[in-house]
């Protein structure tokens, strides 16, 4: 659950009609009524974004993903040069594959794992010397010559090949088929099978469930940079417990023998082994004396001497960075972190050339970085201050600067920053205050590709210097009157920022939509529209979703609030959930409530919540809350007990089951299911979830029937975690509009 929970607002196959096709160019006076029918349909109103976008090693290529215009669901890979020209389609996927191809269960599961909803090119890979590009394509794998633009297909059998790598010498590359690691010459064509074949519960060279869904590691083998051994993982699931999940699609059923590691069970067994390329055996790597241990990352030092894993303890409590010897496979603990809640996961471990590395943690209170010398001895703290960094972007060793981002100046803000790891010094902001940046910076900070927006700037992406002077643009997306939201510009008023306090004294961002036409002195319904997990904030200085609009259209304010637990914040911040979900998260959501009510311009009597996910957790908790101020609730695939929630997850929050019985059971739904008003919940959930699964849903649906109590269900066949195509997200909005008509303007 790393990523946030909402169904997706993604293209889909919904066609628009004659009538909506009017409005979009209608519109000079940029007024034009916002409908559901067009906010669920293609091209999307906020615009083309530029996905994927890389620059080539030698500074001299942008290429990014783009959806096709014909179907928005299928991307092409793109390029332009940096110094002048038009962009141009370098790889269209419609010659390669055809969206009709069934993919593989364990490509669909791995996609899901990713968050990848799109079919065509979605994942791209430059060679070092900028000459040719890898890319896997629906369970296969071509390699592109830049100079002739020439495609050349590398493997064409019925299983998929996937995780597909270079090796660092551009001369073979290494993919995973059926669970088991192969490497393919290009020049001979030869292919060699590097690990043990997959057998039943064992698999070899990929990501396990957890490692995928909540450690944010999708690959399981690591090139080292002399291009002669590989890393490799073997996982063993054989005792993680066996879920019969259910698949209920529109055509049929199937039944699905799921490995899930449900909170407080077993894991799989992970076992790391080194492969000399032309050795017939591997070494094993010596990751400890517990077996029951997370692999967290696996990075190589850059002369291949040596190369460093990430060791997670079961609790989370402990990160040990270990230095492995690839020849004998023994390991030295180099550096341990500790805490007495959990040791949050990152990438910024980053090994410089003598040894020493730049690291990040939390022990003053606030994510900040690192500098260690080789032997991991602490040279010094490189930030300081009441705020937290978020991720190293890149380093140059000559200058010692670093790269980071961060929401330094404000939580609902996001820039990049530089900052000189070798002496004393405050970081210096790189791009402009207002709203939310992203980058990914290259050549030592010498560019960086750089994606914006704020609440009136639709996503924007382009080239600058490492300075932060723009060169050219990937996607510039400028909202003018050719804008697909141009005509809907100036009907829709901005959100409004602010600050509540918290009952210990924390400061809680939100914002605010007001209805279309807001008139102070009459009173308006509202949404209160959340997420409230660890996985994501809501409040950011961002483009907002149109979906949100849709709410202004229809009479209601539109209210969102990142209650204590969300991320990006202080420790404090984050760790006051710990070992209790449905507590301090949920009080912040009534206290917001309540305030809400005090608004002259509220009616206080009708204030709504929706949620997805963890999201829909916190409305099944806000609206079984004693003396609860919501009338009324939508809950998406909601989870209802954490013991049928995943262990990595789960445990890091809230514990196991048997050392945490109390937390266990305050946040369980059912357990506070009596203070459900009838009528007042509206439950959705995909009918073929592997994540959030559908038991979590069945369990309240029987409570309520068995008291008695009337709700309103809504299924979806064949859907798992999230809804993707807008034909769904169309007709749930539809759904989720006629309810709160109904619960919150009860006299209209």
């Amino acid at each position: 659950m790393k990523f946030p929970r909402f169904p997706l607002i993604l293209p889909g196959s919904f066609l628009i009609t004659a009538a909506v096709l009017a409005q979009i160019p209608a519109a000079q006076n940029n007024t034009a009524v916002l409908t559901s029918e067009r906010v669920f349909a293609d091209p999307s109103l906020s615009g083309p974004t530029a996905v994927g976008a890389k620059l080539s090693p030698d500074g001299t290529l942008l290429t990014w993903l783009k959806p096709k215009v014909s179907n928005v669901r299928i991307q092409d890979l793109w390029a332009v040069p940096v110094n002048g020209g038009e962009p141009y389609v370098l790889v269209d996927a419609d010659s390669l594959t055809s969206p009709a191809k069934q993919l593989s269960e364990a490509e669909q599961s791995r996609r899901e794992r990713m968050r990848v909803s799109a079919r065509g090119v979605v994942s791209y890979e430059w060679s070092d010397n900028s000459k040719s590009i890898l890319m896997p394509l629906d369970g296969d794998i071509y390699m592109v010559d830049r100079a002739t633009k020439k495609i050349s297909r590398l493997t064409e059998t019925a299983a998929d090949e996937v995780d597909a790598k270079l090796s660092p010498d551009g001369t073979a590359v290494s993919f995973v088929r059926e669970q088991t690691l192969w490497l393919k010459q290009l020049g001979t064509g030869v292919e060699t099978q590097l690990t043990p074949k997959s057998e039943g519960a064992i698999t070899y060279g990929t990501a396990e469930f957890i490692a995928e869904e909540e450690l944010d590691r999708h690959t399981g083998y690591w090139w080292s940079p002399l291009a002669t051994q590989v890393v490799y993982q073997k996982t063993d699931e054989s005792s993680v417990d066996i879920a019969q999940r259910v698949e209920i699609g529109g055509d049929g059923v199937k039944i699905i023998e799921q490995r899930y590691p449900f909170a407080g069970k077993a894991n799989a067994v992970v076992e790391l082994y080194v492969k000399t390329l032309g050795v017939a055996s591997s070494v094993k790597v010596d990751l400890g004396i517990s077996a029951d241990i997370y692999l967290a990352r696996v990075d190589w030092a850059k002369d291949g001497k040596s190369f460093y894993v990430q060791r997670l303890s079961r609790d989370q409590r402990t990160l040990d960075l270990l230095k492995v010897d690839p020849y004998t496979g023994r390991s030295q603990t180099i550096l341990s972190e500790t805490s007495d809640t959990w040791v949050e996961l990152h990438d910024d471990f980053r090994l410089l050339a003598d040894g020493s590395f730049l690291w990040s943690s939390e022990r003053d209170g606030n994510k900040h970085f690192y500098y260690y010398s080789a032997d991991g001895a602490l040279i010094r703290q490189v930030t300081h201050g009441e705020w937290a960094v978020d991720k190293l972007d890149d380093v140059n060793e000559k200058s010692g600067e670093i790269w980071f981002e961060a929401s330094k100046d404000t939580p609902v803000e996001h820039g990049l920053y530089k900052v000189n790891y070798k002496s004393a010094g405050e970081p210096v902001r790189l791009t402009a205050s207002g709203g939310w940046w992203a980058a990914t910076v290259s050549g030592g900070g010498a560019a960086f590709i750089g994606s914006y927006s704020d609440p009136a700037t639709p996503p924007q992406t382009a080239l600058y210097d490492g300075a932060g002077k723009r060169l050219r643009w990937i996607e510039q997306n400028q909202l003018d009157n050719k804008h697909p939201y141009a005509p809907y510009k100036d009907g829709y008023s901005q959100p409004e920022f602010g600050e509540l306090t918290a009952v210990d004294g924390q400061q809680l961002e939100y914002f605010m939509l007001k209805p279309k036409h807001f008139d102070p002195a009459k009173k308006y319904p509202v949404i209160v529209s959340i997420y409230g997990g660890p996985a994501t904030q809501t409040v950011k200085k961002a483009w907002m979703k149109p979906e949100l609009h849709l709410w202004q259209e229809a009479g209601y304010i539109v209210f969102s609030l990142d209650n204590r637990g969300t991320p990006g914040r202080s420790v404090k911040f984050t760790r006051s959930i710990y070992q209790q979900f449905g507590g301090p998260d949920i009080d912040d959501q009534l206290m917001g409530a309540r305030w809400l009510q005090t608004l002259p311009y509220v009616d206080g009597e009708h204030i709504g919540i929706v949620g997805w996910s963890q999201g829909g957790f916190v409305t099944l908790m806000a609206l079984t809350a004693k003396d609860t101020p919501f009338a009324a609730g939508s809950a998406g695939a909601p989870p209802t007990q954490w013991a049928l929630y995943d262990t990595a997850y789960t445990e890091r929050y809230m514990s196991t089951p048997q050392k945490n019985p109390q937390g266990y059971a305050a946040s369980d739904v059912l357990n506070r299911i009596t203070n459900l008003k009838p009528g007042v919940l509206q439950l959705m959930q995909g009918m073929a979830d592997d994540n959030v699964q559908f038991s979590n849903s069945t369990r309240v649906m029987a409570a309520l029937q068995k008291r008695g109590v009337p709700f309103e269900l809504m299924l979806y066949p064949g859907e798992r975690h999230s809804l993707k195509d807008n034909y769904l997200n169309l007709q749930k909005f539809r759904l989720q509009l006629d309810f709160f008509n109904r619960k919150l303007k009860p006299n209209q």
